[in-house]
């Protein structure tokens, strides 16, 4: 049977992802709208490409200052160069998701319109004034930067992660709103690159929410010891006004106590919310809200609407979004042809470039927290960094990681605040996924700068198990 599908937001990677899948199936007629210009999607344009290309070249630096064997004078980073450099590859790859969509759209079955899209009515759109009315939705608009509703804050330049990523010139001092996945990330770039004061405003009272509890407190003294940024948890602004000078003042509340923070520029890094402002969600039965798109990616209200990727506000994450569009796509033939549909679960994969890349953060699977919750048995395993030798002579010996192994062997989940975290974590996510037995994992089946952690990891857990 025919039927036809629009794809609101098709340059992102959800989309992408979506599009990707029903191109090839002739009884699809498939429309594909995106409004972006250039357009390519967030991670591409303002998101984990870009952010990590600024990264490396602070990483670099900070590598030469941190290590005591190397004498003279710590050379500055370029920042001009930097953001050349990073528009230079970010207009590449996103003339490359450009360039996939457009190829889809020279076939018989798929358009591409380069506008927006707005719902008049339940799975009805209106596009530059054309009536559109397929059989299926997908919602795939991303996201929106997310400025907590401090007093006074509407009246201030607030700087963004974008912004950071597109600057070349700083002020000497900055508050930073946010020390989640962004701050950590983008925080010690200011301090390196940017050789700026920061003042870091927290609202949780601790780092690294989803960590285990040593490995937030680890990556705080770090954060203390190596970078010129001071850090009020627990901590949430009142007020903010702009100062005579053009700069910034804000009352903190931290703890009980207040106090008044005043600097040259202000920085959200708060988070992202849904992009669905200038959908005409108001004009369908949709009711957007916590838990409003199911396992099968379907939206409440309407179970031939499929929200993928960021706009569902599950879980914001590139791979997460992909699989979620792959997701939807098969869910939309199953739903035609009166089948079953698919739910997707995701392993918790994510990885956060904290520390310039030089100490990420990287969790798979369960930590000990959610292993307990799940009501799971388990035994675990913690090793620090200090005990590898390899990490000894790189001068990265910071850091710890841990295992989480069920009491039948099989890998639950894995933890790592150290150098190449973010490449073990690949491992162990096979692991997980496969199910592996610990005892079972073949020696060297990682990445061979950090054989011992892992190494000391598995025969610790296999140990007590034994």
């Amino acid at each position: 049977m025919s039927i036809h599908v629009a794809v609101v937001g098709a340059y992102g990677s959800a989309g992408a992802a979506v599009a990707g899948d029903l191109a090839d199936d002739p009884e699809i007629e498939l429309t594909l709208i995106d409004d972006g210009d250039p357009g390519g999607g967030l991670c591409i344009l303002r998101g984990c490409m870009p952010s990590k290309e600024v990264l490396s070249a602070a990483e670099h630096r900070f590598a030469a200052r941190k290590d005591e064997r190397l004498v003279g004078e710590v050379p500055d980073v370029d920042i001009e160069a930097v953001v050349e450099r990073k528009n230079e590859h970010t207009s590449g790859f996103a003339q490359h998701r450009r360039d996939a969509i457009a190829e889809l759209a020279e076939q018989d079955n798929v358009e591409f319109i380069h506008d927006t899209a707005r719902f008049v009515d339940d799975r009805v759109l209106d596009v530059d004034g054309r009536r559109i009315e397929p059989d299926y939705v997908v919602i795939a608009t991303g996201s929106n930067v997310a400025i907590p509703p401090i007093p006074g804050i509407e009246d201030v330049p607030v700087g963004t992660s974008a912004d950071v990523l597109d600057r070349t010139e700083f002020g000497d001092s900055a508050i930073a709103l946010g020390l989640g996945y962004i701050g950590l990330e983008l925080v010690p770039y200011l301090t390196e690159a940017a050789d700026m004061d920061l003042t870091v405003v927290e609202a949780l009272p601790d780092v690294l929410e989803e960590a285990d509890e040593p490995f937030g407190e680890e990556l705080l003294d770090y954060y203390k010891a190596h970078f010129d940024v001071d850090v009020l948890l627990d901590a949430e602004g009142t007020s903010v006004e702009q100062t005579a000078d053009g700069g910034v003042r804000m009352t903190v509340d931290a703890g009980g106590e207040t106090h008044t923070v005043e600097a040259d520029e202000l920085f959200a890094f708060t988070g992202r919310e849904p992009a669905l402002d200038r959908l005409g969600i108001e004009n369908t039965s949709l009711s957007p809200g916590e838990s409003w798109v199911s396992d099968t990616m379907q939206a409440a209200g309407d179970d031939r609407v499929f929200v993928v990727g960021d706009v569902n506000g599950r879980e914001p994450i590139l791979h997460v979004a992909k699989e979620e569009g792959f997701t939807a796509a098969d869910n939309i033939r199953h739903h035609r042809d009166g089948d079953t549909l698919e739910e997707y679960e995701n392993v918790h994969h994510h990885v956060i470039f904290s520390g310039l890349g030089v100490l990420p953060y990287a969790r798979v699977g369960h930590s000990v927290e959610s292993a307990e919750a799940a009501g799971l048995d388990f035994v675990t395993a913690t090793r620090d960094a200090s005990s590898d030798g390899v990490f000894k002579t790189k001068d990265v010996a910071d850091g710890l990681a841990r295992l989480v192994v069920g009491t039948d062997g099989t890998v639950l989940g894995y933890q790592g605040l150290h150098y190449h975290a973010d490449v073990m974590a690949k491992t162990m996510q096979l692991a997980v996924e496969m199910e592996l037995d610990v005892r079972e994992i073949p020696d060297r089946a990682y990445h061979p700068t950090t054989p011992e952690v892992l190494d000391g990891l598995i025969g610790d857990t296999a140990a007590k198990l034994d």
